[in-house]
């Protein structure tokens, strides 16, 4: 079974900027399409960056030119670069496939404060 672990999340102030990464096993990254999601309290999980096995990437409209979304494959690690945070950024971070087919992971929490 493939386990996702998401860390770098924490407390940030608007404007600042933090580093998310995302750890997996076995080998379906390597050969997978994989997402960022987050989700917000009372909101549901929304996807805001994909990346495929090239490095071609495509990021909601929330997020476009703030965020950059990275893998290295021979670590079947995957990052998400966060600059600029805003409030409307906080929510807990999530990664999986971009089918979020995988189980997913217990995130990691992205705190903005204004």
């Amino acid at each position: 079974q493939v386990q996702l672990v998401e860390s770098g999340g924490g407390l940030v102030q608007a404007g600042g900027s933090l580093r998310l990464s995302c750890a997996t096993s076995g080998s379906i990254f390597r050969y997978s399409t994989m997402g960022w999601y987050r989700q917000a309290p009372g909101k549901q999980r929304e996807l805001v960056a994909t990346i495929t096995t090239g490095g071609y990437t495509v990021y909601s409209d929330s997020v476009k030119g703030r965020f950059t979304i990275s893998r290295d494959n021979t670590k079947n690690t995957m990052y998400l670069q966060m600059n600029n945070l805003k409030p409307e950024d906080t929510a807990v971070y999530y990664c999986n496939l971009r089918t979020g087919a995988l189980s997913w992971g217990q995130g990691t929490q992205v705190t903005v404060s204004a």
